[in-house]
């Protein structure tokens, strides 16, 4: 028992979205990785977009890329104020930024509250500056809101969750106005789907992928993981 102990305490401190700073573009670039098709800008045009940090972005992204509606994730940061921040800024707490991702949806498919809905339901809103192994505010909960009906919608949820008393912890996320969104390097998109060997995706993020899927099998994409 304690041998099992020490062993899942290794792997959950050894291996962080941080931890790979170093080696993620290595790992993108393996001869193995598998050729993803992606829409176009033009295609992108026609659908709305919103936007959230809930820890490690290649976590979040793996997550809604599967949502029914969602039409294409990017990795990247927000919620800072530096200029065009990098991964190893932003992965070291360098800026102000966090991890965050860019949602491309159909708003015929899926709203903006159940994108909300997903938001909360697949990572730990009451954990300050923390998701998992990933520790600093690079990986706060952040729900940002483009318009007040946004907004609305969030923090309206939020009091759902409090008077549904979903969680024994107060509610730390962020309800942020958006500002500004920065793309994330090129090897950090669909990293889940292109680095399935990677400690961090076989430990971290196929087990919160799973985790959110058996809560809410109706909202996922025929065929994903």
């Amino acid at each position: 028992m304690i041998k099992s102990i020490l062993l899942t305490l290794t792997i959950l401190f050894s291996t962080s979205c941080e931890s790979n700073v170093k080696k993620s573009k290595q790992a993108h670039d393996a001869p193995n990785a598998q050729t993803i098709s992606k829409p176009t800008p033009d295609d992108l045009q026609k659908y709305e977009v919103a936007y959230f940090a809930s820890g490690c972005f290649w976590c979040v992204e793996a997550i809604y890329e599967d949502v029914i509606g969602v039409k294409e994730v990017i990795s990247g940061y927000s919620g800072g104020s530096e200029k065009n921040p990098t991964y190893e800024q932003v992965g070291r707490g360098l800026t102000t930024h966090a991890e965050a991702v860019k949602v491309y949806y159909d708003p015929k498919v899926v709203d903006f509250n159940t994108l909300v809905v997903v938001f909360f339901g697949s990572h730990d809103p009451t954990t300050l500056n923390r998701q998992g192994p990933d520790h600093g505010a690079q990986y706060r909960s952040i729900a940002f809101y483009s318009n007040e009906e946004e907004k609305k919608i969030i923090e309206n949820y939020i009091e759902q969750l409090k008077k549904d008393k979903v969680y024994n912890l107060p509610i730390v996320t962020q309800v942020e106005k958006f500002r500004k969104f920065y793309d994330a390097e090129d090897y950090h998109q669909d990293y889940e789907k292109l680095n399935p060997n990677n400690p961090y995706i076989i430990n971290i993020s196929i087990p919160r992928y799973k985790r959110f899927k058996a809560k809410y099998p109706e909202l996922m994409k025929k065929g994903g993981h």
